[in-house]
């Protein structure tokens, strides 16, 4: 038997969960291949900017590793557009979404907040206030946001950059993405349960 034979829920018996648990464990465990998969969909997509997406998302991580930032930083400079393609108008929040059960919080606030942050850089072209990251000023994870936007994040579009390949980055996301996700995962079916 590979798959479950009920309709509903209430019709399901221990070994189908015990099938459904071992699927989802597989599941779980290739997230990694799945996300950076996803990341590679902003390939080729350059919205007018110097780069496409996905060389800005490399170059970001690029910066951040050269610069001395911890491999759960340089993951999340790497994965912090990867929403671009579906909703670029809340891409922040997938890529926080995507992250949150694996990495810190301070680095989940920034990933979530690093428009804010970066339209310091160009809200004003567009006759908008680019001050509005100074209403978190007090906030833990201030600091660490304005250093990922202006030193990584706007200063990654430099199409003659010297940037480290996928595959430099992909043993990083893997080792983050497959850390048992907060709040843990649920117990395996234990074998007495199908008695």
């Amino acid at each position: 038997m590979n798959q479950a034979r009920f309709r509903y829920f209430t019709e399901a018996r221990r070994e189908d969960w015990v099938l459904i648990d071992a699927y989802f464990r597989d599941y779980v465990n290739d997230a990694p291949r799945r996300v950076l998969e996803h990341l590679k969909n902003l390939s080729g997509d350059h919205h007018g900017y110097p780069v496409d997406r996905y060389e800005h998302c490399l170059q970001t991580a690029t910066r951040a590793l050269r610069d001395g930032a911890d491999e759960e930083m340089v993951v999340c400079a790497l994965l912090h557009d990867i929403g671009d393609d579906l909703t670029p108008a809340n891409h922040a929040e997938i890529a926080a979404a995507i992250l949150e059960p694996y990495v810190d919080p301070l680095n989940l606030w920034m990933i979530r907040h690093h428009e804010i942050f970066q339209g310091y850089h160009y809200r004003r072209y567009f006759g908008q206030d680019p001050h509005l990251r100074e209403q978190y000023r007090d906030h833990p994870a201030y600091e660490r946001t304005v250093r990922f936007c202006d030193e990584w994040d706007q200063a990654s579009f430099d199409p003659d950059y010297d940037t480290l390949p996928l595959s430099y980055f992909v043993p990083m996301v893997e080792r983050v993405l497959r850390r048992t996700p907060h709040g843990g995962l649920p117990d395996p079916v234990p074998e007495e349960a199908l008695k």
